[in-house]
């Protein structure tokens, strides 16, 4: 089906064009019709029309890089139109090699014959298809994929395909086995990626490529990569086209999976100190210890997921990476969390870092780990506070009897400061540590009073008050009566 896409902002201009191909009865089994640039974008991409006439003007200046990727990508023959006869125009249309390049008003006898032009280039390409679908399985083998002195009788085109998921990798090459190419490849599996090698004589590769792609994700919607090698081969071997295939795979690292990679250029990885200087060190220990999870996000954000080309080598990363969770098993060690499930959740990511295959996965698994040694470093200094506080209120109820118990000795029992402690204690029980003194000497001395024929005296001794008569003032205090008249009557004075 020979489809024919018309892209104009203006109406009649559509419908007129539209009108031309049916009076004249030119071949085109579909027309499409667009009015704005992002359904054009649109259409393009599902439709894949053989021809597309769009008009130059409707094109954002801020899109036309990524108009022309696309065009490069999916469009097989391109006509355009302005309404503006100028350098700039003609220079945007030989950028996109357009058939013709038509200046409104449009001759209609000049759109017919520039489109009977495209027909006809579609029909030699049919053509050169019907010609050229098989490459001899004598030329590509295992053999010229892994031994560089095999040279190719004619030249060739070569893509590098793998899923994310490797259990996907036999559905990939049932799917390619079954797929109706225009021109068939030859197919090679490999354990973990399958290469498809196609004529070089064919012009359209690289649309058919992105009709794989494409179908793929629809039937599919596993994660796929594919490296399309349209490097000019200039006799290169298969082995040569192969492993710098096989290298440009390796940006899935930092662009993910879901894509068709265009490798057009000899390239090579950055080189990288892997390790973190002195400075980053200091860094990360201070945003560790100062429980400053935005600023580590920050830092990891800049540091691997806005890298610009020319990437580093993904193994320096991973090793950069390793070197970061050695700070934070050192930030461990320190809060005793080198243990139960914080110690299963290192290891998880430790091989993580070695083994995944996308670096924005990593980043935020290994931010999702530190988030939840802070929330655990948290957790241990609460629970050390309530055992601060319980240890000390033991203590004063052990200690209560002994009249020099202070502030002082109970808070060098539990290793604190007397300030930090006696601040502990007004938030946990609402009452400094002379008050909880008092409280459960009071307490004692009502149990003796009613139940013992100690003296006022001796029962004042006996609950660390020492002096009667001071204890006699401050339990009158406290209950309103002298320990006397408590004893007297008792519950009855209790109950008033």
């Amino acid at each position: 089906m020979t489809k024919l896409l018309i892209a104009d902002r203006d109406h009649n201009e559509r419908i007129g064009i539209g009108w031309l191909v049916s009076s004249y009865s030119l071949p085109f089994e579909k027309v499409l019709l667009c009015d704005n640039f992002e359904d054009m974008v649109s259409t393009i991409e599902n439709e894949l029309p053989d021809v597309v006439f769009i008009e130059l003007d409707m094109i954002p200046k801020a899109q036309w890089h990524s108009f022309k990727v696309q065009v490069s990508r999916y469009v097989k023959q391109i006509v355009v139109t302005t309404t503006e006869a100028t350098f700039d125009r003609a220079m945007q249309a030989i950028e996109i090699q357009a058939i013709n390049l038509l200046v409104k008003p449009h001759s209609p006898d000049l759109i017919k014959k520039t489109l009977q032009k495209c027909l006809q280039g579609e029909r030699e390409l049919t053509h050169l298809l019907s010609v050229k679908t098989q490459i001899s399985s004598e030329d590509v083998t295992y053999q010229s994929l892994f031994i560089d002195s095999e040279r190719p009788v004619t030249p060739y085109q070569l893509c590098v395909m793998q899923t994310e998921n490797r259990d996907s990798l036999s559905h990939l090459r049932s799917y390619l086995e079954e797929f109706e190419f225009h021109f068939r490849p030859s197919i090679l599996p490999l354990s973990d990626l399958i290469i498809c090698v196609f004529p070089e004589e064919v012009l359209l590769v690289k649309q058919e490529v992105n009709r794989l792609f494409q179908t793929w994700n629809e039937k599919y919607g596993d994660p796929l990569a594919i490296v399309y090698h349209s490097i000019p081969t200039n006799q290169q071997s298969l082995h040569t086209m192969y492993i710098q295939s096989k290298r440009a795979l390796e940006l899935t690292f930092y662009k993910g999976y879901r894509q068709v990679i265009l490798l057009d250029r000899d390239w090579e990885w950055d080189l990288i100190d892997p390790f973190l200087n002195p400075t980053e060190q200091r860094d990360w220990v201070e945003m560790l210890h100062n429980d400053n999870p935005e600023q580590i996000k920050t830092w990891m954000y800049q540091e691997f997921l806005r890298v610009k080309e020319p990437y580093p080598e993904p193994g320096l990363i991973r090793t950069r990476l390793t070197s970061i969770l050695a700070q934070v098993r050192r930030f461990m060690k320190t809060y005793q969390l080198d243990k139960s499930e914080y110690e299963r959740s290192y290891h998880q990511v430790f091989e993580t870092i070695l083994y995944n295959p996308v670096l924005y996965r990593i980043v935020q698994d290994i931010l999702l780990f530190i988030y939840q040694l802070l929330r655990g470093v948290k957790k241990q200094q609460e629970l050390s506070k309530v055992d601060v506080i319980e240890r000390g209120i033991l203590y004063i109820e052990t200690h209560f009897r002994d009249r020099n118990l202070s502030l002082q000795k109970v808070a060098q029992f539990v290793d604190r400061s007397p300030a930090y402690f006696s601040h502990l204690l007004v938030k946990k029980h609402g009452m400094p540590l002379s008050q909880l003194i008092t409280s459960l000497r009071i307490k004692e001395a009502k149990k003796l009073l009613r139940e013992s024929q100690l003296t006022i005296q001796e029962i004042a001794t006996e609950t660390g008050f020492g002096n009667a008569n001071y204890f006699s003032r401050i339990f009158k205090e406290q209950t309103g009566a002298t320990p006397s008249n408590y004893r007297k009557y008792g519950l009855n004075i209790e109950t008033k």
